[in-house]
């Protein structure tokens, strides 16, 4: 995973994830997900769409978007409907792993300053508290 998230920002020069995924002809399209997703990635007739729901803030939005890329990038060709519906794999890897990735190409040239905790530095890199952990 570490490899990946190096190779990428070396190639498009940004650990920004909506620019990465732009320089990928990745679409991102922004809609009312409802009150339980904040995003979703999925292919349809070899195009690749990251949906990220409209209402949430930047720094969400950002994850998210990061979050989205990792699956595109970890997981080709597994999609989360066929994971729920037709497997007997563990979702939650997949999540974790994608949030990792997340955290790992957000944090990318940024080292935590002196006498900061690892909760300040991820607030200073805009990642949500909620997702701490995965650092």
């Amino acid at each position: 995973m570490d490899e990946i998230v190096r190779d990428l920002i070396k190639r498009f020069k940004t650990n920004n994830p909506f620019e990465i995924a732009e320089q990928l002809s990745i679409h991102i399209r922004y809609c009312d997900l409802g009150n339980n997703t904040r995003g979703l990635y999925y292919r349809k007739l070899r195009r690749r769409f990251i949906v990220i729901h409209e209402n949430l803030s930047e720094p969400w939005m950002r994850f998210v978007c990061a979050h989205e890329l990792a699956h595109d990038r970890l997981h080709p060709g597994i999609s989360r409907f066929f994971v729920d519906n037709k497997s007997f794999f563990n979702v939650g890897k997949f999540e974790r792993q994608a949030n990792q990735f997340a955290v790992k190409l957000l944090t990318d040239n940024a080292t935590p300053g002196l006498g900061e905790t690892k909760e300040q530095f991820l607030c200073r890199c805009s990642i949500p508290t909620q997702l701490h952990k995965y650092l």
